[in-house]
């Protein structure tokens, strides 16, 4: 399967994977971030999946899901009749459940299903047996049952079984996980948790905001922000999913199953803006308790109930994505200095307050010690955005967001009367101001640079207009603009920075595909500084590249046309609302002036 040929279901503390062929190849549980039962993935049919299918045929004819849900539909054609496989995971009340139901459209079709289910990111076979008619696997801490109406055939580590609907008739399978330790789980009603779970989602979204011109492609965007949250501490996590290669048969390949400061701040911002107060409450709860402590000892990412140790290691059994090595999980960036979380979390707070959240002393207390802690290291290099694994640099980006934090603290300060070293703070804006407009920008060739002192270009750099560090009408940020356009796009998509197969900045060899969230970061720079016409054109580009069922990974390439990266990507889904909101906004309400168009 190619990454876009999956679909996402999930129950927001934990996700799984299915293809097209009905496979589900990748599925984590209890959590986003504990070891998988199914890892073909990254690897092959020995390292776990469950299969369901018609039998003799490799892709289903069509899927989509359930209206506003994430409850997925697929039907399978024969020769003979037509079935559906329903897929979804429960709201969670005790243990987390997988629900697959097969439903008869027409005729008589026969399926087949095949389930091999290993711990431990595909390294543990685990031990499985019939019990009260019903299969039981376990091994080590865990403890699989699965539950169907179908006997399960055994033999060589995996189970089977190949059975016919008829219209009308339904065959659901139940897989729940539990502790190996407790007690079997109570089973539950599949048929009834189905109707159950596609009105909770359909309600979710119907509290959407926006209804602009790309509605579609916003709430399907949300759904998938709202599946990435974990949801008994309000925790997003990047992406579902770790070591989906940024280039096939690279090693850019990272685990994303981490709550990033940074995407979760521009996440908030997103629900914020269309309405959903109490999902963006939730998370704003979990970082103050996730950056309790010293500033110095934040960091820019954290396990999703704020757990800070994310030590990275590499699974060498599992080869990686069409053998993408290595896999890893675990991120060794939670240890990088990175300025630009300080102004990313102090700009998502007061855009919070100014859309209703109610400001509190605790929060304001937290922010004025990040202030400090800023005042004094603010001028240190740092690893950047894009978390290089280079030398540390003074990257422009960096310095940009360091002035966005004192910015928003100077104007929090005015508008809420809270004491603080207003005067301290404002000089020290205007110093870091100053210095990125003199060290940061080339005058030769009209553009900011990535870095003080380098000529090299880099996408954050659309994030200038974008959080007000220059007006749009500005030439330096017409002119950076159009210097990204001319020297990082490939085919109208962006590229974050230069690379090559020896890259100074990032320390890592080979290439990486478009990066879709700077694509839209560009989408949404053209429409400030007056270029509509082309920003729309962009962004309508960029949603086409959705799969079937609205999803979108991290990067895209261009010559193969694939998605690359982790998927699907938060980051990505943030910045495909962000920009259709401002697009929207750009053309009041953009119900007049824009084309109406509904992604693939």
């Amino acid at each position: 399967m190619r990454i876009e040929d999956y679909a996402l279901i999930g129950d927001t503390q934990s996700a799984a994977l299915i293809g097209r062929n009905g496979s589900i190849d990748w599925l984590c549980l209890p959590r986003f971030d504990s070891p998988s039962c199914f890892a073909r993935l990254l690897g092959d049919e020995s390292n776990g999946f469950w299969r369901l299918a018609a039998a003799g045929r490799d892709r289903a004819a069509r899927r989509a899901y359930i209206e506003d849900s994430l409850v997925l539909a697929t039907d399978w054609e024969t020769s003979t009749g037509t079935a559906r496989v329903i897929d979804f995971m429960p709201v969670r009340s005790g243990n987390p459940d997988l629900v697959r139901v097969v439903e008869g459209l027409s005729g008589i079709v026969e399926m087949t299903t095949e389930i091999r289910i290993r711990f431990d990111y595909g390294r543990i076979v685990p031990w499985a047996r019939r019990a009260g008619g019903h299969l039981h696997a376990i091994g080590g801490p865990d403890s699989v049952w699965v539950h169907s109406p179908v006997p399960l055939r055994g033999g060589d580590y995996r189970h089977e079984a190949t059975f016919t609907v008829t219209a009308g008739q339904r065959m659901p399978f139940v897989f729940t996980w539990h502790p190996s330790h407790q007690p079997q789980p109570r089973a539950i009603d599949p048929l009834a948790e189905l109707g159950l779970t596609v009105r909770a989602w359909q309600d979710w979204a119907a509290r959407c905001g926006y209804h602009g011109p790309w509605r579609d492609a916003v709430v399907r965007s949300l759904i998938t922000l709202k599946a990435l949250t974990y949801s008994p501490t309000g925790g997003i996590v990047a992406a579902p999913t770790t070591s989906l290669p940024e280039r096939l048969g690279g090693v850019r390949n990272w685990d994303y199953r981490y709550c990033w400061l940074r995407d979760a701040a521009m996440t908030l911002d997103a629900l914020l803006r269309a309405g959903y107060v109490e999902e963006a409450d939730a998370w704003r709860v979990w970082l103050l308790r996730a950056i309790a402590g010293r500033p110095e000892d934040h960091q820019i990412m954290y396990g999703v109930a704020g757990e800070r140790r994310l030590p990275e290691m590499t699974l060498d059994w599992l080869p990686g994505y069409e053998n993408s090595a290595p896999v890893r999980i675990g991120n060794g960036a939670a240890g990088q200095f990175q300025l630009d979380v300080y102004g990313q979390v102090v700009n998502a707070l007061y855009r919070a307050r100014k859309r209703g959240m109610p400001p509190d002393d605790y929060t304001w207390a937290l922010l004025v010690k990040g202030a400090e802690f800023l005042e004094h290291n603010w001028d240190r290099p740092d690893e950047g955005l894009w978390e290089v694994r280079g030398p540390r640099r003074h990257f422009v980006h960096s310095k940009i967001m360091a002035w966005l934090a004192m910015d928003r603290m100077t104007q929090g300060a005015a508008e809420l009367g809270r004491t603080g070293p207003f005067d301290r703070w404002c000089a020290l804006r205007d110093r870091i101001h100053a210095e990125v407009c003199d060290k940061g920008y080339d005058p030769e060739r009209n553009t900011f640079t990535q870095s003080y002192g380098s000529r090299e270009l880099d996408a954050a750099l659309l994030q200038i207009p974008i959080v007000g560090f220059l007006p749009p009408d500005d030439p330096r940020v017409i002119g950076t603009v159009e210097a990204v356009e001319r020297e990082l796009t490939s085919d109208g998509f962006v590229l974050r920075y230069p690379v090559a197969e020896v890259n100074p900045v990032d320390g890592l060899p080979g290439g990486e595909g478009a990066f879709l969230a700077c694509s839209f970061w560009l989408a949404q720079a053209r429409a400030m500084i007056g270029r509509h016409d082309e920003a729309v054109e962009l962004f309508e580009r960029l949603v086409a590249l959705s799969n079937d069922v609205g999803l979108l990974a991290e990067e895209y390439d261009r010559e193969t046309g694939r998605q690359l990266g982790n998927f699907p990507q938060a980051f990505t889904h943030v910045h495909l609302i962000h920009t259709a909101q401002a697009l929207s906004e750009e053309v009041g309400g953009g119900l007049s002036q824009v084309r109406r168009t509904r992604p693939r």
